[in-house]
């Protein structure tokens, strides 16, 4: 909820306005799901999707996708995703 609203300040603008129509979920569980599922030990993120996050965690994402849904709006957190990791490096040594 802080990470989001900081980058998209940082985020720069060519002049033309866009549909910025929010999804159903938001970036942070997209995030979320696809961390915890390197963080796991399944071997493939279909069966972790649909096996485990949507069963064991439903309570937790009201609003979950469909399979198909979210590997489509997957791509869309690899930006955030990067800057986030980028934040959390220290400095190095």
């Amino acid at each position: 909820k802080v990470f989001i609203p900081q980058w998209k300040k940082q985020l720069l603008e060519d002049g033309t306005q866009k549909r910025q129509r929010a999804g159903r979920m938001t970036t942070s569980e997209i995030m979320t799901i696809v961390i915890s599922f390197h963080m796991s030990h399944h071997r493939d993120f279909k069966n972790y999707y649909l096996g485990y996050v949507s069963l064991m965690y439903k309570s937790e994402f009201p609003n979950l996708l469909s399979y198909t849904r979210f590997l489509a709006v997957m791509p869309r957190v690899i930006v955030p995703m990067c800057a986030y990791f980028t934040s959390l490096k220290g400095k190095p040594t």
